[in-house]
């Protein structure tokens, strides 16, 4: 059974080192949540905290969206976006033409020497970012577009593995949704994010100065397929966030069921050693 954990500071001491989720930890996407950025804060007193985020776009963006929404920069030593990992992955492609599939604020994925192409039979990758209008449409308007993808040959990359976050009060659909459309057509795809090693490599090489240990790195997050089980793929002890995008399935908002959060975690084949509603002090 995971333990509830009425704050972080009660673990604080046993941990150098946080790789903690942004959206559904720091804010909502509409809205900062102060304790968690003030509870993070008082971690790096003693440690360093990356923030890891699934997020489409390049860590200084990230950063700038931090500070408008009001999460302090004293609650991380560094960023590290999918966004980032994109850039660095296409790059070692060598891709210049690109099928982006997504809204054109993530257009900031791409080099002043990449075209955009509109007929994916001249790309030499397709990047899967999210869906052009989050608010109106849903992965089914997708679907004959993802498999004309998937019958194409060229390589897809996901930017963001995310299937849904919060925005508010809402869930929006995102990448990973259109990605596993792909797959379903028997394509291949490149996830780029969180569960998967890439962007963990790239973690870990931020906090390389510190040297922790992997029993002293704690992972902080609410998504069960990226945060969770990236954790549990990489052996880090994982908080596990129930106030996001699973609360309905563990109790409700504020009121995690302890045997719910159990068997919501054993249903994936996953396992967290903490769980709280929110991150705090």
């Amino acid at each position: 059974m995971p333990h509830a954990l009425p704050g972080l500071s009660a673990i604080a001491d046993d941990y150098d080192a946080i790789l903690c989720d942004v959206w559904g930890v720091l804010h909502d996407g509409v809205s900062a949540h102060p304790a968690a950025s003030d509870a993070l804060s008082r971690f790096r007193a003693g440690g360093t905290v990356v923030l890891m985020t699934n997020a489409p776009r390049p860590s200084d963006v990230v950063r700038r969206h931090l500070a408008q929404l009001g999460a302090g920069q004293d609650a991380y030593d560094g960023i590290l976006s999918s966004g980032d990992v994109v850039i660095r992955t296409l790059a070692q492609k060598a891709a210049r033409k690109i099928k982006h599939i997504g809204p054109d604020r993530d257009l900031g994925l791409y080099s002043p020497e990449m075209t955009l192409v509109e007929d994916v039979a001249e790309a030499d990758a397709v990047v899967i970012a999210g869906l052009r209008d989050d608010t109106v449409e849903t992965p089914d308007d997708y679907r004959d577009e993802m498999a004309e993808i998937a019958s194409s040959g060229t390589p897809v990359l996901c930017a963001n593995p995310d299937i849904v976050v919060e925005r508010g009060q809402e869930l929006v659909w995102c990448a990973g949704a259109l990605a596993k459309l792909v797959e379903e057509s028997g394509r291949d795809v490149v996830w780029i994010g969180k569960p998967y090693r890439p962007a963990y490599d790239a973690a870990r090489a931020r906090i390389a100065e510190h040297a922790p240990d992997a029993a002293r790195i704690l992972v902080i997050g609410d998504g069960l397929p990226t945060d969770v089980r990236g954790a549990a793929n990489e052996g880090y002890d994982c908080l596990f966030l129930t106030d996001g995008i699973h609360a309905a399935e563990v109790g409700g908002t504020g009121t995690p069921d302890p045997a719910m959060v159990a068997d919501r975690l054993a249903q994936d084949g996953l396992d967290a050693r903490y769980f709280a509603p929110r991150l705090i002090w």
